[in-house]
């Protein structure tokens, strides 16, 4: 452990110089003289391309190899393949238990999923990480009941056609406060994709900042809740995007915009052809502390102010897949205080990571 120690302590040092190439080679050196915490770094880098070449299946086969002799942090992972069902068969059973595992040989995310799986909060989940006795994460993990997230209730129609619709206590608090400590330190500001130069770009029309999530980044909690959004809405959670969480500070907003693949615009022609249409938004507020922000939907004569737990999606296509003008909306600024909210996209068909 030592020397695996001294390695990530190097390889850390190659990240802040941005010696990227040297810091791989140090895992892969490590790696082949057999340490299985540096075969799990190099794995997960490989396994979305992070400061690294994107291989995804070599860095699957790397994790799943660690995870098989033992290292909590790649078993953590390993339960993210098994809940949505890449490169392990689909099984939220196994997840589980594989999740389980790596909590009671001490990895924390691991333990702190469950704890929140369970209901607790975030203060109690704090003082409850160090729980060093096997058996309680073990009864922890078994007595575990995750169905009501397969389970959504029916919701209520804000607008019958075009659709949209609400699922008031969609998600616990405890994991809307998660949600938002997970993001605070990936805000980013919100780009615009530029059709013509297709590049994401800065634009006065959104102001607001996001937080986005790899397959890595991500974890069980994050994958439950888009298995949630699926029972909610009726579409696989193959062909969802990757979740992304918004945060506007008071005079921050977007404006009024379309979330569909505009056909009709330069260069989108081949968005659509290789990841399809943007079929459905799924929105989940975080929180309800703050004045103004309503989500707006101009066209359709209304704007709805959700509360802390509420799920909202609407449809952006006709039937026939072409875009629906209807759906322009905007989320606008907040007066006071800040707003959290998730944001989902879902394609017409599975999106790229999720078919590798």
């Amino acid at each position: 452990m030592n020397k695996s120690v001294e390695t990530l302590r190097q390889v850390a040092a190659c990240d802040a110089a941005g010696e990227y190439d040297e810091a791989v080679n140090l895992l892969a050196t490590a790696t082949q003289a057999g340490d299985l915490v540096a075969m799990t770094a190099l794995g997960k880098r490989l396994l979305v391309g992070d400061r690294a070449p994107y291989l995804p299946k070599e860095g699957a086969g790397m994790v799943i190899e660690a995870a098989n002799k033992g290292v909590p942090e790649a078993m953590a992972q390993v339960a993210v393949f098994q809940g949505i069902g890449i490169y392990q068969q689909k099984s939220w059973q196994h997840c589980l238990n594989t999740l389980t595992w790596a909590a009671r040989l001490g990895w924390l995310p691991a333990r702190e999923q469950l704890l929140l799986l369970h209901g607790h909060s975030i203060a109690e989940t704090n003082t409850q990480l160090q729980q060093a006795g096997d058996t309680f994460w073990l009864q922890l993990g078994q007595s575990l009941d995750i169905s009501p997230w397969f389970k959504p209730d029916a919701g209520d129609a804000l607008s019958a056609e075009p659709r949209v619709q609400r699922f008031q206590q969609f998600i616990p608090l405890n994991i809307c406060e998660w949600l938002i400590r997970q993001s605070m330190r990936r805000l980013q500001p919100a780009l615009v994709y530029d059709a013509v130069n297709r590049r994401n770009i800065r634009y006065k029309t959104r102001t607001n900042s996001v937080a986005q999530f790899n397959l890595v980044e991500n974890d069980v909690v994050h994958f439950l809740l888009q298995e949630k959004m699926s029972a909610a809405c009726g579409v696989p959670m193959v062909q969802m995007e990757s979740t992304a969480i918004l945060n506007y500070q008071p005079g921050e907003q977007i404006s009024n915009h379309y979330d569909f693949v505009d056909t009709d615009l330069p260069n989108y022609e081949q968005e659509i052809a290789d990841n399809g249409q943007r079929i459905i938004t799924f929105l989940i507020y975080l929180n309800d502390e703050y004045s103004g922000g309503e989500t707006a939907f101009p066209k359709l004569g209304f704007e709805h102010r959700g509360t802390a737990g509420e799920g909202l999606y609407f449809v952006n296509a006709l039937p026939d897949g072409a875009p629906d003008l209807r759906m322009l909306h905007a989320g606008k600024p907040p007066l006071t205080g800040e707003k959290w909210i998730v944001s989902q996209f879902i394609r017409n068909r599975p999106v790229k990571y999720i078919q590798e």
